[in-house]
């Protein structure tokens, strides 16, 4: 048969009961898009968390205390409680080789109240170091000094989340000039607010705009109460090649001044960004494939649907079937014929899912705020996929069709 016949009886055949062939198509235009929506939900977390993690700094190795453990997003499951790491600590690490900047750091969570508005926010007892390694840009004002560290200086730097939160309304939104010079309330005590800081994004715990920075000292003296330990200590190696060094060099140190013999017992964790960042790529990544699996059970059911109007088409056309193989129709010819029908179906369901799974995918972005990521792998997956189901699926029925004995046929009622 030639391509033009193959294509005119295909088209024929499936336009024959149009409401038939849309039901069977719309089960894989579902299947198609779901996949693909799912999919750049699942794609669009992981760039989205990797961006984040990237933004905190460049070269950074963390180091919390507490047992080592699964820490996942860049959290210490001990930060906070835990009380191993002290300034002294913090004063050695900042000899070892192939450091660029150290920021020891003490943090809490605490009602912050200013004007009548208040909010609960992350405290970050800071350094002037701080803004190299974390990467943090001052929108307007200015950052924690060292005259600030040294006097301790009840002064704060403020994020956009929270200067939203204390000085915005739902009307307006608030501008760094009401902020700069106003006054704020942490734990009892006041602190003058001297710079907000630029956004850098972010969400729930993770939300880096959501923070407000305070000396270290005045952390100390007027938040923690002390200063006999640290939450955190960031680092920035000189560059990316040496990261791994400073890491095993900090290591060492640690447990050589904890008098720990065996690593495993550490007190502490030194987390490398790539490690993080790689931790939480396995996790968005076992996200995503689990995603696409539980949408590709609907593809499933769409093919089956494909199955069932093709073994039901070789029912009703047995007749047909029975004169072509009677005029010299090939078991080729009437295999081939069944099963390009299948794949038109599949193939058109694929086009409009394709279509259908990218809108989606841009819906939810625009109105619930998730991040979406429709790659050119995904869409490429979806149409071998409605391939590979149009070959599968329609293959038996195919088959049973080119099976039929030609006299039988023609005498099937």
């Amino acid at each position: 048969m030639k391509a033009s016949d193959i294509f005119e009886e295909t088209y024929s055949s499936l336009t024959v009961n149009k409401a038939r062939s849309g039901l069977t198509i719309l089960g894989i235009v579902i299947g198609i898009a779901s996949v693909i929506a799912l999919v750049a939900v699942g794609q669009g977390a992981q760039g989205s968390i990797k961006s984040s993690i990237q933004s905190i700094g460049s070269n950074l190795i963390i180091v919390v205390p507490g047992a080592s453990r699964n820490l996942g997003y860049g959290v210490s499951s001990g930060r906070g409680s835990a009380q191993t790491l002290t300034p002294e600590d913090a004063n050695a690490i900042s000899q070892v080789d192939g450091i660029a900047a150290i920021s020891p750091e003490v943090s809490g969570r605490y009602q912050v109240v200013s004007r009548g508005a208040n909010t609960n926010t992350s405290i970050w007892g800071v350094t002037p170091a701080y803004p190299d390694v974390r990467n943090v840009q001052v929108d307007q004002g200015v950052f924690v000094t060292a005259a600030d560290l040294s006097a301790i200086n009840r002064v704060a730097v403020i994020g956009p989340t929270v200067l939203q939160d204390l000085f915005g309304s739902k009307d307006s939104t608030a501008t760094t000039d009401q902020a700069i010079g106003q006054t704020i309330r942490i734990k009892g005590t006041e602190f003058k607010i001297v710079g907000v800081t630029k956004s850098k994004g972010g969400s729930g715990f993770n939300n880096q705009d959501n923070i407000i920075y305070v000396p270290l000292t005045s952390a100390q003296r007027y938040l923690v109460g002390s200063r006999a330990y640290l939450t955190e200590v960031d680092i920035e190696a000189q560059d990316e090649q040496s990261m791994t060094n400073v890491q095993n060099s900090v290591t060492n140190l640690l447990l050589q001044r904890h008098n720990i013999s065996d690593p495993t017992q550490a007190d502490f964790n030194v987390l490398n960004q790539a490690d993080i960042v790689a931790a939480a790529s396995s996790v968005t990544g076992t996200f995503t494939v689990l995603l696409g699996a539980i949408a590709g059970i609907s593809l499933l059911v769409g093919g089956i649907g494909i199955m069932n109007m093709m073994l039901t088409t070789v029912t009703e056309r047995t007749r047909e079937i029975g004169l072509r193989k009677a005029i010299g129709a090939k078991k080729k010819d009437i295999s081939f014929q069944f099963l390009s029908e299948s794949v038109a179906l599949t193939f058109s369901g694929g086009v409009v899912g394709v279509i259908f799974g990218w809108l989606t995918a841009w819906l939810i972005t625009q109105f619930s705020g998730i991040v979406t990521q429709v790659s050119v792998s995904s869409v490429a997956l979806a149409f071998g996929v409605s391939a590979a189901i149009g070959i599968v699926f329609g293959y038996y029925p195919a088959r049973r069709a080119a099976s039929l004995n030609p006299i039988e046929a023609l005498r099937y009622e």
